[in-house]
């Protein structure tokens, strides 16, 4: 179920006023550090979050920060052994200046936050609010996954990229006809055995379009990949959780289209909940 949105707030005034096109993430960081009166980050949490769907073989183990800044909270996945918890008292109260030159994760989760705050996704007059229903973990995944299935341009008979693998989208661009190309560096075969590559550059190569998932910005890899989409001309579909107001920050300069699922996320509720779809080229 959607439903559009119309009477946006106005966006606060000290928002960075970013370039036309932007050139990679640390662009983006430069021109927030660059925004005088920064806020404060109110808090700084960590979580651990362990997933296995009904009839999968995986179990998606999970870590987030996340960084609050006034409405908005902001987010990131990180690997295993890449922060330590005790970053959270040490962090939360302190200037987003701080947080912005920190580890790579609270950077990106502090550059999230600070951009929800600036412009909300529920506030966005370009964002397409969807509703994802009441349900189990199996169900909510199912409709998460076919809404970002459908901001994919065409994708029958076409060659998917999956830079960062869900079954359930896996599933979704078969649904509609794509042939998918997984790639991720922890998995190795999908829930139905398909091979998954771990070399982002081979499916990059072949790829007809991509999505990507919003760990991508957070890991180093998501300039890479924007770099490629650029020079091939390829769509690019970001799926984010982590750093959803900073994966909207690319809509048009690289991105097309992002399907944007700020904190809390779908998984920690079998409420209904929303997430923001945007495409490249939507009236502002």
């Amino acid at each position: 179920m959607t439903s559009p949105h119309h009477t946006p707030s106005p966006q606060d005034p000290r928002a960075p006023q970013h370039p036309q096109a932007l050139h990679d993430l640390e662009e983006l960081r430069q021109s927030v550090l660059a925004t005088p009166d920064l806020p404060v980050a109110t808090s700084v949490f960590w979580v651990h979050h362990g997933t296995r769907l009904a009839g999968g073989d995986v179990t998606y183990l999970n870590q987030y920060v996340l960084v609050r800044i006034g409405r908005a909270f902001g987010a990131c996945a990180f690997e295993a052994g890449q922060l330590d918890p005790d970053i959270c008292a040490e962090l939360s109260g302190r200037p987003l200046a701080d947080l912005l030159s920190g580890p790579a994760p609270v950077r990106l989760a502090a550059l999230d936050a600070y951009l929800g705050h600036s412009q909300p996704h529920s506030e966005d007059p370009r964002a397409e609010r969807v509703t994802l229903p009441y349900g189990t973990p199996e169900e909510r995944a199912v409709a998460r996954d076919r809404a970002i299935a459908g901001l994919l341009p065409e994708p029958d008979g076409r060659r998917i990229a999956l830079i960062g693998v869900v079954n359930p989208l896996v599933a979704a661009i078969r649904e509609r006809g794509g042939q998918c190309l997984p790639c991720d560096l922890n998995l190795r075969r999908t829930q139905w055995g398909d091979p998954v590559s771990p070399d982002m550059d081979e499916v990059l190569a072949k790829a007809d379009a991509v999505v990507a998932t919003g760990m991508t910005l957070g890991n180093g890899t998501f300039d890479r990949i924007l770099e490629r989409c650029r020079d091939r001309s390829v769509p690019l579909v970001v799926y984010a959780q982590s750093g959803s107001a900073v994966a909207r920050a690319f809509l048009g300069s690289g991105v097309t289209a992002v399907s944007a699922e700020p904190f809390p996320f779908s998984q920690f509720s079998a409420e209904p909940t929303h997430l923001y779809r945007y495409r490249e080229g939507t009236d502002e």
